[in-house]
This record gives structure tokens, C-alpha cells and sequence, in this order.
């Protein structure tokens, strides 16, 4: 199995950190768009924005209803000038590097933008 494989069945707070530590190295995190923008995914109380730490990670999730979807990276400094306000003032969360099963962590754009600068 590979280390691709192993970090996607992690579980969601293990996917977070390894989010965190792979965005801070590369300086961006990746998002999938489509014609109309950003895609969203909608939990039980929140419309959230998923995020990946990698191309790879984000175009695995282009497929069925989001296969016209592309990967795009969004450079840290973008995400904290514009993202982390626009997605506050739109009442959208942060579904962080969600698995297959559309499990992950949500998080407000702020507590993201927190995790993201303590590296935890």
C-alpha cells in the first residue's frame, strides 16, 4: 500500500495534520473548481469548502458528479488575505482533506487558518 493510500484511510485528525505539514512545505493547499467556482460539500449544519495538500489527493475526488472538475492550488498567503474572510463572511466552513467517504474535520475559516499557523 502506498503512503498515498495509507494517509487517505487515516483517520480525520491524522489526514489534518498531515494537511498542515505537507500545505506549510509546499506553501498552498488545493481546492476542486468547476465552471460556477469552488465546489462545495454540505454536512449536517454546514456548506463547507474541501481543501487537499495535494493535486493528487483534490483529482482523486474529480470523478462522478465531479469529474468535469479540475484541481486548483491556492498559495497560503492567498487563502489567509482573501479565503479565510470570504468564507466567514459567506457562513461557509472548511471540510479539511475529506476521505472517500466524505469524512473529515470542519472547521470554521479561522480555526483553519489557526491550525495552519501553529502547524499542528
Amino acid at each position: 500500500m502506498s503512503d498515498a493510500n495509507n494517509i487517505a484511510k487515516a483517520d480525520s485528525h491524522s489526514r489534518m495534520q498531515y494537511l498542515i505539514k505537507e500545505s506549510k512545505a509546499q506553501n498552498q493547499l488545493w481546492i476542486l473548481i468547476d465552471d460556477d467556482g469552488c465546489v462545495m460539500l454540505n454536512s449536517e449544519d454546514e456548506d463547507c469548502v474541501p481543501v487537499w495538500p495535494s493535486k493528487e489527493f483534490a483529482d482523486a475526488w474529480a470523478t462522478g458528479d465531479w469529474q468535469h472538475c479540475k484541481a486548483e492550488a491556492i498559495s497560503l498567503n492567498k487563502w489567509r488575505s482573501r479565503w479565510t474572510e470570504g468564507l466567514t463572511g459567506d457562513e461557509l466552513y472548511v471540510a479539511v482533506f475529506p476521505n472517500e467517504q466524505e469524512e473529515g474535520l470542519i472547521l470554521s475559516p479561522y480555526e483553519f487558518e489557526d491550525a495552519l499557523g501553529k502547524g499542528r
